[in-house]
């Protein structure tokens, strides 16, 4: 009997511990999911029009006072980049964008596909002390970047538009005279009208620092550069003067471009932002530290700048930071570690470090993108992240995909809906997205679309829409990537 009684008592014990468990995991399981608030806002007309345009001539001239030591920083008046393109339809601008944004990562998959080789960029060293910002504005219609900012080329300064690019690390500008150029905005840039135009010889440095020097018969220096999409720039190697408002940086080393073909329209050449030895923050190494900043806005947004920023003063106090990886094979790209998403506060379970993980051959990896629009991850993290996200938005009514977008709602007729909180984590950054970064309007109509996709190819890309409002700190000196929201005021 007692025998009996104590069978029946650790059978109790038993079913209470059960009981408990299958208690705390039900409500675990049932735990709220966090939502934040989305102000429904379809695609628009930009209403800035273009005699509204701030950069003038007279505005960017370098009539300015000299940068003053302790506060380099300078703030530039920006425009988005629909303010350059006239009579299109906000259907038909964003429907363009995607088209880009097929091309770059096209173009990014090849170069991490095919690097080899590469050895990491040093210091530059020109120019001393200080540093300076200058407006970005998104770009127009070509392949290899989103974002423009204006400066000035030469002696006497020529204004142009230039592509901003985190991707690339060759600076290069349309040249005359032009065996082939696209179209741009401005006029062609001369070299023999500036006083600063100065040809690299052959055998120089920064001839060498080339992936594929070349040598004319005046034995001067050439460069080639390819893009994934099929543009390319070809020309003669120098160094010039470029012109931020008030700063002048003498002796950038930038291809004077006479061949230049594909997709490049409207901007007059591009100023790489990459990690490598010939980008611009690595040639101004020694006078900007290896720092810079840029903070990008909503494109349906018209109220805030954007801007980037070169020096001490592109370090946010506000901004968590995580390590910079670094690919010995590709020494172009920004890799970070990707740990995890959160979606509703909850830890998507499909999405782990490893699939993300950058091996020791150069391939995978994660990388942060100023060109790139919408981010994309490794298909097996999309599908988890995308299941999660459609799972706690159920309550929003469904639409059909669109374009590269699988996961679609309409909310035609709301002025405000709830979505589940989108963080995503880095070694050692949290970094939380506003509802506008990562869900968007695709049309006039209401349709919203997640703005993340798949990728069959090993590379996941970090893209500008998850980065709008942040103030994201390349910080190249100490190795870490930083992200500050609200980074645009």
């Amino acid at each position: 009997m007692e025998g009996k009684a104590k069978a029946t008592a650790e059978a109790l014990a038993i079913l209470f511990s059960f009981l408990l468990l299958s208690f705390f995991s039900f409500t675990g399981a049932d735990k709220p999911l966090e939502y934040q608030s989305l102000v429904v806002r379809p695609l628009g007309k930009n209403p800035t029009t273009k005699s509204q345009l701030s950069w003038t001539e007279t505005e960017t001239q370098f009539s300015t006072l000299p940068v003053s030591e302790t506060d380099p920083t300078m703030t530039m008046h920006l425009e988005h980049r629909d303010v350059l393109a006239f009579n299109a339809t906000p259907d038909a601008l964003f429907n363009l964008r995607l088209q880009r944004d097929a091309f770059r990562v096209e173009a990014l998959s090849k170069m991490a596909a095919a690097a080899g080789g590469r050895r990491a960029g040093g210091n530059g060293t020109h120019a001393q002390g200080g540093g300076f910002s200058s407006s970005v504005t998104s770009g127009l219609a070509q392949g290899s970047g989103e974002y423009f900012t204006r400066l000035g080329v030469g002696t006497p300064p020529k204004y142009v538009y230039m592509v901003l690019d985190t991707g690339s690390d060759v600076v290069w500008i349309q040249c005359a005279p032009c065996r082939k150029c696209y179209s741009q905005t401005d006029p062609v840039f001369d070299p023999k009208k500036s006083g600063s135009f100065s040809s690299i010889q052959c055998r120089s440095p920064l001839c060498l620092r080339l992936d594929s020097p070349g040598c004319n018969s005046r034995q001067s220096c050439l460069y080639q550069v390819a893009y994934g999409d099929g543009s390319f720039t070809f020309g003669e190697f120098s160094t010039e003067t470029l012109t931020f408002r008030g700063t002048r940086v003498p002796k950038v080393a930038l291809g004077c471009g006479h061949d230049n073909e594909g997709l490049f329209v409207g901007a007059a050449g591009l100023l790489g932002l990459g990690r490598g030895r010939l980008s611009f923050p690595t040639q101004t190494g020694r006078r900007f530290g290896r720092k810079f900043s840029y903070c990008l806005v909503d494109r349906s947004a018209s109220s805030k700048p954007s801007s980037v920023v070169f020096g001490q003063s592109a370090v946010s106090r506000t901004a968590v930071f995580t390590p910079l990886i670094t690919n010995p094979k590709l020494d172009t790209f920004y890799y970070l570690e990707l740990t995890g998403i959160s979606v509703g506060g909850a830890r998507v379970a499909g999405i782990t470090a490893s699939l993300f993980k950058l091996d020791a051959a150069g391939n995978g990896g994660v990388i942060i993108d100023s060109g790139t629009s919408v981010t994309r991850l490794t298909r097996r993290a999309y599908v988890s992240l995308r299941d999660a996200f459609k799972a706690g938005a159920a309550d929003l009514k469904p639409a059909s995909e669109y374009s590269l977008f699988d996961t679609c709602f309409d909310l035609s007729g709301k002025t405000e809906v709830k979505v589940p909180t989108v963080v995503m984590h880095f070694r050692g950054a949290d970094v939380s997205l506003p509802a506008t970064n990562y869900l968007i309007p695709v049309d006039t109509n209401g349709v919203f679309c997640f703005a993340f996709a798949g990728t069959m190819s090993g590379l996941s890309i970090i893209g500008n829409i998850q980065q709008q409002g942040f103030r994201v700190v390349f910080d190249v000196a100490t190795s870490r990537i930083g992200f500050a929201p609200r980074g645009c005021a």
